[in-house]
């Protein structure tokens, strides 16, 4: 069986690893004994391609020993161990060697694989200054004037290649070594061009104080740049410290993200893994099209290099899931403080595009409508902290909180305390009259006092809220705040055109349910809602202090959606609840994100939503105590991933075609025609669906 879906191999990942062992200088028989042995453990853990240190079978620190004859033909002959071993392996073992080359020595990297040294790749810049001295024993790449060399008998390619797994054509990877990354354009810059996705750096690097955090730098740049993985290995223990020291330091990055590092100054052999996304790669660097310019731009450099296959066996047809973490919540991160920054960079986003949509429109008030739910809440934030930015008292906010015939006790309270503390104009409009009016024009069954509540029935009132609202604005000199989310968009759950669906600006429309979540809490704990909002809106009179308003937001978190379009039968509780329709907003954003930021097919979403979402035990969460951690098995997944791909793909384009003006506020994407997302709105969702029906429901299967 070659699709198994439990398999990460089949779902365009590669394992990765990067090996430092414990060596000894001018041993090379120790030192390839301590690789075959890190390269098997890679191999049963299943990987497919291992990288060593730079010169790591001689050991770097050998000086003017790479010179003797005794030193060069016992790296040969350790090269020969290598190679024999990997016979019996399915990873390519990446190694570094001194390679004799028409009475020349070069510094390179060897490419084994499958009892076959598939070719070598000679250092660009040899670093001569300060410790460094490589210019006395070796020759520049530049300098070899060949192209393939002799080695253990057999010519093998030498020079600029870019090795290509036989099983897989997105593992493209190249070597460059050590000095390469550290010049003003890599080697590697130019193989990515060529197409690497995964670049080797095969170092050995002496540790002087701050160069850890440099070569993070370096690295985690490089393969941002380069749209590419970056895998770094430097020499570790046994090197000679006559004058350096060495801390082992190995790291792998994909795209900026730093997926796995060493730990330093182990005393130990050891090796880190990454499984890397290659899809996501070849998908970044088809979506970022100036990268094709700099193809094109730099096609001399780029057509030196040779692509070489490499017969490297992808264990496909045994149940390998992820390593990687895959986080269940993509547009929030999990770590406190770098949820802190995106709350605080996000809501300053959004507070300064509607300062600039005030400023522009020399307009100084806003209407907004207050449901006491989560979306106009968070939008109503906004509007507070843009009348405190602008100097402007709180009672420029002009809002109204419009209850109908499905509105809660809880809500409406909400709605009121809220607008209290904000500080804000507060209105009340009961709009079951108008509704009762157009229900009667229509000759609706509800208006003969029969229980009917059909769209019809919803969408009279959420379109009776938004007229209201925009004639309020027009009376009053202010423009209607739209507070519909990105999630909403996504599933089209908003009503169209005179509904929630319209307004003059949209605040949230980029940011998904699961960050606004995490924005109102922020705005609580932070006292986001000091200054103005500490004084009622009435009279002079003293607000609530901190703890007051901090709690009138956490009730509003804790409320389940719901629209309130349809009446209760029980306890004064809303009849409909929101997810219960379109699923948990918690899968749907992740959905979402997968769909649109990258365009993966069904089957990935599926397979990384499974990674991410089926045990609630394993991974960190986005909260501090307060989120409910949830599981979901693969059949719910692929349930509510049906719901999404249908309503994203069939039935909601043409509401998104024709969306107010609102910031773009994250990498994630927006869904605005003008700016991420151009589709048709009569497309079919039937591709998707097909490739979803190929997912199975028991992942073991």
């Amino acid at each position: 069986m070659t699709n198994r879906f439990l398999n990460l191999y089949n779902h365009d990942f590669a394992r990765v690893a990067v090996g430092v062992p414990q060596c000894r200088v001018a041993d090379p028989a120790f030192n390839a004994a301590q690789t075959i042995a890190l390269a098997r453990q890679a191999d049963a853990e299943g990987a497919v391609l291992v990288a060593f240190p730079e010169l790591g079978i001689p050991a770097y620190s050998c000086e003017d020993l790479f010179q003797q004859r005794a030193l060069q033909d016992a790296c040969d002959a350790a090269l020969a161990e290598i190679v024999a071993a990997s016979r019996e392996l399915g990873a390519a073992l990446i190694v570094g060697m001194p390679v004799r080359v028409q009475q020349r020595l070069f510094n390179c990297a060897v490419v084994v694989a499958r009892g076959r040294i598939h070719g070598v790749v000679p250092k660009t810049y040899l670093p001569n200054y300060s410790e460094f001295y490589e210019a006395r024993q070796f020759n520049a790449a530049d300098d070899a004037g060949v192209d393939t060399v002799s080695l253990l008998g057999e010519d093998v390619p030498f020079g600029s290649l870019i090795f290509e797994a036989a099983d897989q054509p997105l593992l493209r990877f190249h070597c460059e070594i050590c000095e390469d990354v550290w010049v003003p354009v890599p080697p590697s810059s130019f193989a990515a061009l060529a197409g690497a996705t995964v670049l080797v750096n095969l170092s050995a690097s002496n540790v002087v104080v701050g160069k850890s955090a440099y070569r993070h730098q370096l690295v985690g740049q490089q393969s941002a740049r380069c749209l590419a993985a970056y895998l770094y290995t430097s020499a570790g223990q046994g090197e000679s410290t006559t004058d350096l020291a060495w801390d082992g330091q190995a790291l792998i990055y994909e795209n900026g993200d730093m997926l796995a590092e060493s730990e330093r100054f182990a005393s130990e052999s050891h090796l880190i893994f990454a499984d890397v996304d290659l899809e996501r790669l070849a998908r970044e660097r088809m979506h970022q099209t100036t990268f094709g310019v700099s193809v094109r731009r730099h096609a001399d450099e780029v057509a030196r290099f040779r692509t070489i296959k490499v017969d490297v066996t992808l264990p496909r047809d045994t149940e390998l899931p992820l390593a990687r973490a895959i986080a269940r919540f993509p547009y929030v991160p999990s770590d406190a403080q770098r949820r802190d920054e995106r709350c605080h960079e996000v809501y300053n986003i959004q507070v300064q595009a509607l300062m600039q949509r005030l400023a522009s429109s020399k307009i100084q008030k806003v209407v907004i409508g207050v449901s006491g739910g989560l979306d106009s809440t968070h939008a109503l934030l906004v509007c507070a902290k843009v009348m405190d930015r602008l100097g402007l008292p709180r009672t420029n906010i002009l809002a109204y909180t419009m209850p109908g015939f499905a509105t809660s006790e809880r809500t409406l309270r909400q709605a009121r305390e809220l607008m209290e503390v904000v500080g804000c104009t507060a209105r009340e409009i009961d709009i079951r009259p108008s509704c009762m009016q157009m229900l009667e024009d229509l000759d609706h069954p509800f208006a003969k006092g029969e229980e009917v509540y059909d769209v019809t029935f919803e969408n009279v009132q959420a379109g009776e809220r938004t007229n209201h609202l925009f004639r309020l604005a027009n009376h009053l000199g202010a423009i209607v705040i739209g507070t519909g989310d990105l999630s909403e968009l996504a599933l089209g759950w908003c009503t169209y055109g005179v509904g929630d669906h319209m307004s003059h600006y949209n605040v949230n429309a980029s940011v998904p349910k699961t960050l606004i979540m995490h924005l109102v809490r922020w705005v609580a704990e932070t006292g986001q809602l000091g200054g103005a909002a500490a004084k009622a809106a009435k009279a002079g009179k003293e607000g609530k202090d901190s703890a007051a308003r901090r709690n009138v937001l956490i009730d509003i978190l804790e409320t389940e959606i719901s629209p309130e379009l349809v009446p209760g039968k029980a306890n004064g509780a809303p009849e409909q609840r929101t997810e219960h329709f379109i699923g948990p907003y918690e899968l749907q954003d992740f959905n979402l994100y997968y769909t649109l930021r990258f365009g993966y097919a069904p089957r990935k979403v599926a397979f990384l939503s499974w990674s991410a979402w089926h045990d609630a035990s394993r991974g960190r969460w986005p909260d501090e105590g307060h989120q409910a951690h949830n599981a979901y098995d693969l059949v719910a997944i692929k349930r509510n991933l049906r719901i999404f791909l249908d309503r994203f793909f069939r039935t909601s384009q043409f509401k998104r075609s024709c969306i107010p003006n609102a910031p773009k506020v994250g990498t994630g994407g927006s869904l605005s025609p003008r700016g991420d997302w151009r589709a048709p709105s009569d497309s079919e969702s039937v591709v998707w669906l097909a490739d979803l029906d190929t997912v199975p429901d028991d992942p073991h299967a």
